[in-house]
């Protein structure tokens, strides 16, 4: 043999040396990686239970629940509606009412003031002590009167979202 052929070898016989150390390393790095898949396969394993029902019963029992709650749901939509309703009159009502206090201020002193033509020092003072407490009580009025219009269309509403949801799980 020649020396070259002999380098040729030798250099062939450390290349598979070193890819067998590689391989020996890689394969001690995948044994420590898979060391703990069975306490990891038992860990995860899941137990799937299947119990098969006929179709026939299934939809026996949708058409039984769909029956026995179809007319509550009906009879709760029914009141939802009424009370719907009736707090919508009452709303109407109320600001009916504000929008005539609202214009019952303004007139009483817009007739004062165009009728005499005085300034607003001279019309407070041309009110008694006795009319100044109405109109306060009338303007207190007026402002609770705004209040319970804005908490009614707050119920309103809060009451339209607690039945939709009821609608949705139904």
């Amino acid at each position: 043999m020649t020396s070259s052929g002999a380098t040729s070898y030798g250099d062939c016989v450390s290349a598979l040396r070193s890819s067998l150390s590689h391989l020996e390393s890689s394969v001690d790095i995948l044994g420590a990686g898979v060391t703990d898949f069975p306490r990891l396969v038992q860990v995860l394993k899941t137990v799937r239970h299947y119990e098969l029902i006929p179709q026939p019963t299934l939809a026996a029992a949708e058409a039984s629940l769909r029956d026995e709650i179809g007319p509550a749901i009906s009879i709760l939509l029914d009141r939802a509606d009424g009370h719907i309703d009736r707090v919508e009159r009452r709303i109407e009502s109320l600001k009916a009412r504000a929008e005539l206090q609202q214009g019952r201020l303004s007139q009483t002193p817009g007739k004062a003031l165009s009728s005499q033509k005085r300034g607003k020092s001279q019309v407070g003072q041309r009110l008694g002590g006795e009319a100044k407490l109405r109109a306060k009580a009338i303007k207190q009025r007026r402002e609770a009167l705004e209040y319970s219009i804005e908490r009614l269309e707050l119920e309103v509403l809060q009451k339209e979202r607690e039945l939709r949801k009821q609608v949705e799980k139904a």
